[in-house]
């Protein structure tokens, strides 16, 4: 268990690194990178991602766009995943399978999505090294905006198996 916990906390500080984490979006989350997503906060428990309302990922209505919106979203229950997976013996792979959506209000300003199901997360990460069976958690993200209004509701449906070791 400690041995999780390092991981974790080895983790945060990389993705809580504003000049790691820029990097990391850069190689591999372009459009991430480019949208403006930051990752407020972090912790074992729930994860923060704000996206601004700026150029690059407005719409005819200026607004945020649906997919930029997705992306921060994504990002905070992702997050969370990649935390827990987190040089884990052994490996286990991670995957969106599902996604569903709602949206309450128009997506101006800085938004914030903020997921909290860190334990559920971890706990279908253990479940599926402990058996190498398949396991789905669904996560949900609920974007708010600078006034703490809900501007959207996410649900993500991932889906995380232990790797086998050949």
């Amino acid at each position: 268990m400690k041995h999780q916990q390092n991981n974790a906390e080895e983790f945060q500080k990389l993705v809580t690194s504003p000049v790691k984490f820029r990097l990391f979006l850069l190689a591999k989350l372009p459009m991430a990178y480019l949208a403006g997503l930051r990752v407020a906060s972090l912790t074992t428990e729930r994860a923060t991602v704000t996206i601004p309302y700026q150029y690059i990922n407005k719409n005819p209505f200026n607004s945020i766009y649906f997919a930029c919106l997705s992306m921060a979203a994504e990002l905070s229950t992702g997050a969370l995943c990649m935390m827990h997976v987190y040089k884990s013996k052994p490996a286990v792979s991670m995957l969106v399978v599902n996604m569903e959506a709602n949206f309450t209000k128009k997506a101006v300003g800085k938004i914030s999505f903020t997921c909290q199901d860190g334990q559920q997360i971890q706990q279908a990460v253990e479940q599926t090294k402990a058996t190498g069976e398949g396991v789905t958690v669904v996560a949900t993200s609920i974007g708010v905006d600078e006034g703490g209004d809900q501007v959207a509701a996410f649900r993500f449906t991932w889906s995380l198996k232990a790797r086998q070791k050949v």
